[in-house]
């Protein structure tokens, strides 16, 4: 392949590097574009077909179904690794030895707690916030108790950071979720792991001891991992952007959160649930649901079917497909709205109309079963699912900012009125 691509604009011809990656995606630099045209830019609504920046974390091929960290697959990744072992390896490139992830989960543990005073901010929200705003705000508060900025330079200052967020965002979590249901709030405990501290966190409660659950661990482990990190999507995107303005590590995150509640991104799960409710209000027949979604005149859309960016099978959803069957046989659930998720399942992983068209269910799908079926109340879905895609975030914010990346700053082709002349207001 040419390592040059040939640009003709009337008449005149431009030559742009071609550059390729460790995977052979192939992409045209223009840096140089606007300065060599003297003004000329590309438009891409969307950055559908822009790389925004290079980045060593995470590889997706949507055609072929393939999704690693690092050089890991998600299929590996999933069944032999935890949850914290792969935040450290999207983090800091590498899979622990024992002693360091003995070291980053101690250290984690140590900054467990948060000020006080976030318990104020926490009490002044009604209980009719949703989750997410709630979490945004929290985690952007917590630049005002930690207000130094992070020196990037500094490997310890960065992992402080870092392991100080690992450890003071599950207790906003589980706290977004107790103050919404009028619970006491809860620190865990420092004697069990991180995924089972989480789970405590969230649901013990104030007058008993919460018995773990193995099947329950594995599930949200898997879940977390699954959704660690993503590639360049919409709230990567914004943490990126955001902190190539050089702001801080909780303020980027917030921002990020903040892009992920939209219901085309992170709010996908709980889409799939409400859309479950609706069907079952319905009368819950799937069949005629299913012929609704097939029908190009009818504006309703089987929410949790296919992907944006996977033109195949999503890997995670093969995962956590196992996973959503395990939950529900464990906990012996009657509940009609997974009957409902099980019949639209079912239907379409047999109906030519979906198998052509590669709508099978997705992540988003199973993710929202299972946490339906661990009690995990539906407006907290995408709070779980910001949980998971901390360490993601994380590790993007960190390399864009140790590669001295440029501030973001997009262009845009104006298409508003050309000059005109001020009028007086007795004129107009």
């Amino acid at each position: 392949m040419s390592d040059k691509a040939i640009l003709e604009i009337n008449g005149e011809k431009y030559e742009f590097p071609v550059i390729t990656g460790t995977e052979n995606e192939v992409a045209i630099d223009i840096k140089a574009l606007r300065g060599s045209t003297k003004g000329v830019i590309t438009l891409d609504p969307g950055y559908k077909n822009t790389g925004s920046c290079e980045s060593a974390i995470t590889f997706l091929d949507g055609e072929k179904g393939i999704l690693r960290y690092r050089g890991y697959s998600i299929e590996e990744l999933a069944e032999k690794a935890d949850f914290l072992e792969v935040a450290y390896l999207l983090i800091f490139g590498e899979l622990p030895t024992q002693e360091q992830l003995d070291k980053f989960h101690a250290d984690i543990k140590s900054h467990s707690v948060v000020d006080d005073d976030i318990k104020k901010i926490l009490d002044a929200f009604p209980k009719s916030a949703h989750p997410m705003g709630v979490l945004a705000s929290l985690t952007s508060a917590l630049t005002a108790f930690n207000p130094t900025s992070v020196n990037v330079d500094s490997e310890e200052e960065m992992y402080n950071a870092i392991v100080r967020i690992l450890g003071k965002f599950p207790i906003l979590v589980a706290w977004t979720m107790r103050k919404k249901h009028g619970m006491p709030l809860d620190y865990g405990s420092s004697s069990l792991g991180y995924v089972e501290n989480i789970l405590q966190m969230m649901f013990k409660n104030p007058t008993s001891d919460y018995e773990q659950n193995p099947i329950l661990i594995n599930a949200l482990d898997k879940l977390l991992i699954l959704h660690a990190d993503h590639e360049q999507n919409c709230s990567t995107s914004t943490v990126r952007i955001t902190g190539s303005s050089h702001a801080g590590l909780f303020v980027s995150l917030a921002a990020g959160i903040s892009a992920l509640w939209g219901p085309l991104h992170g709010g996908a799960n709980q889409a799939v649930l409400e859309m479950l409710e609706a069907i079952k209000e319905d009368g819950g027949d799937t069949k005629k649901y299913m012929a609704k979604a097939k029908d190009k005149n009818d504006p309703f859309r089987l929410m949790g079917f296919g992907h944006r960016v996977y033109k195949n099978f999503d890997p995670r959803a093969k995962i956590i497909k196992v996973a959503a069957n395990e939950v529900l046989s464990d906990l012996g659930v009657e509940d009609p709205i997974l009957d409902i998720a099980r019949g639209l399942e079912k239907e379409a992983l047999e109906d030519p109309y979906f198998v052509d068209r590669k709508l099978y269910p997705n992540v988003d799908f199973y993710s929202g079963i299972i946490y339906r079926a661990m009690g995990i109340p539906v407006e907290m879905f995408t709070v779980m699912f910001a949980l998971g895609r901390l360490p993601g975030w994380i590790a993007q914010w960190r390399e864009m900012r140790l590669r001295k990346e440029p501030i973001g700053r997009p262009r845009q082709l104006y298409t508003g009125e050309t000059y005109r002349p001020f009028k007086s207001i007795e004129k107009r």
